[in-house]
């Protein structure tokens, strides 16, 4: 069994990774420990790449790959994975469905440089399907087996959706939804448990799971299989029973050392942002949260990267710690290399302007160098600073520059040169 941060950090010990994570953010190596013992801080770890999400820490995001059966092509999710490597994403979620899931998963492990997770559930289901004809025909053994196969294979975390259990489904059905269930993991499981009248295998055997998560030290995500699928159901009584479940489960987890995510709500409208966030770290103690965006409105498909940035940086603000990239697809179609660039920039904005919500001193001082070489006309230093190199370039150059100490959009007339001139000294910064 390998060494578990948590339980490490609990008897106050330093590790290299709570070292390398204090050296990265910039704060006390012993303020990391006590947070990762408490719960309230999570590690992840690939080869050599160290994730620290939870409370003091700068919001990060993760980026959702995988095939299709629509489109399943390796080469292009490596693409993905490499593109969102290249602009910044902290961690990538295998989300396959379709092909040699086993092989696909492997690759994208071998060739991320991030860490890596997966939501074992979908490959149970999809196998019972291509041998026994159906989804429901999942086998409870089947579902812990797949898990650890997954931790073998070196991911990092996993998405387990815990709490959608027989008391969630006839919260459910009491209280009927105008948009259903949007999970695909929720809806996998719930299919399977109507059908079979049982108890969800992996809240009914929990500490089954638990142990596995132990051997790996694997991180549990704690899925929401009944977020809202749109406003309309926003912080409804499904929702917020499964949170409830996922709150005592969080503890069970934690008195066995494992660590714990809690993911959230994929769609609510701006007004009920911080009493999600507020809602989450209540009940689940302060554990890492998660959330898909948020999306924030419902009517603008081809550009839910916008509404869910913009979700996103308020949560992020309010005090969730991990965001979940939405691309332009999202509700149209798989996403391409392009869609993946821009779902990633976008993510990236959101956790970076709700870090400077949260005060996080690094993430304002770039803000704030920004403002210097933009005062200077220090194009190149606004370059290296920009999140998107490439675009700074590309519009920067989009007309021909007649004098390269200015822009096109002003000009000679530039407001900073002007009054630079007039108050007859240079701006020293």
């Amino acid at each position: 069994m390998k060494n578990l941060e948590k339980e490490l950090a609990k008897k106050g010990f330093i590790s290299e990774a709570v070292k390398k994570i204090a050296l990265f953010e910039g704060l006390e190596e012993e303020e990391i420990a006590k947070k990762v013992g408490e719960g309230k801080i999570i590690i992840l770890k690939h080869k050599n790449k160290i994730v620290g999400i939870g409370e003091g820490l700068r919001t990060k995001i993760n980026v959702n790959i995988g095939t299709s059966p629509e489109v399943c092509n390796i080469n292009l999710e490596i693409k993905k994975l490499e593109v969102a490597e290249r602009y910044g994403t902290d961690t990538v979620m295998d989300l396959s469905i379709d092909g040699d899931i086993d092989k696909i998963r492997r690759e994208i492990i071998k060739r991320s440089n991030v860490p890596v997770g997966t939501v074992p559930i979908y490959q149970v289901g999809i196998e019972a399907m291509r041998e026994k004809g159906g989804i429901i025909k999942m086998e409870e053994d089947k579902i812990f087996e797949t898990i650890e196969k997954h931790a073998k294979d070196g991911v990092s975390f996993i998405t387990v959706h815990c709490g959608v259990n027989l008391k969630a489904i006839d919260r459910l059905r009491k209280n009927p939804r105008k948009s259903l269930v949007v999970s695909r993991g929720g809806a996998f499981l719930i299919s399977w448990m109507i059908t079979n009248e049982k108890e969800n295998p992996l809240y009914k055997n929990f500490d089954r799971l638990v142990e596995i998560a132990k051997k790996y030290d694997l991180v549990l995500s704690l899925g929401d299989g009944l977020r809202p699928g749109g406003l309309i159901d926003s912080t409804d009584i499904s929702q917020i029973e499964e949170l409830l479940t996922l709150g005592e489960l969080t503890k069970y987890a934690w008195e066995n050392n494992v660590q714990i995510i809690i993911e959230g709500p994929g769609h609510i409208p701006i007004n009920e942002i911080e009493a999600n966030v507020l809602l989450e770290k209540k009940i689940c103690n302060g554990a890492p949260f998660y959330v898909l965006g948020p999306i924030v409105s419902d009517i603008a498909p081809g550009y839910d990267h916008i509404t869910s940035a913009i979700g996103g940086a308020i949560a992020a603000w309010k005090g969730a710690d991990f965001l979940c990239y939405v691309t332009p697809s999202e509700h149209l179609s798989l996403p391409g290399i392009e869609e993946v660039k821009e779902g990633v920039i976008s993510a990236k904005i959101a956790a970076h302007v709700g870090d400077i919500g949260k005060g996080i001193k690094k993430e304002i001082e770039r803000d704030y160098l920004m403002d210097i070489f933009r005062t200077k006309r220090d194009w190149e230093k606004e370059k290296e600073i920009a999140i998107d190199k490439e675009k700074f370039e590309k519009l920067r150059n989009k007309f021909p520059l007649k004098n390269k100490d200015v822009c096109t959009m002003c000009g000679e007339y530039c407001a900073i040169k002007m009054v630079e001139k007039y108050l007859r000294t240079k701006i020293i910064c």
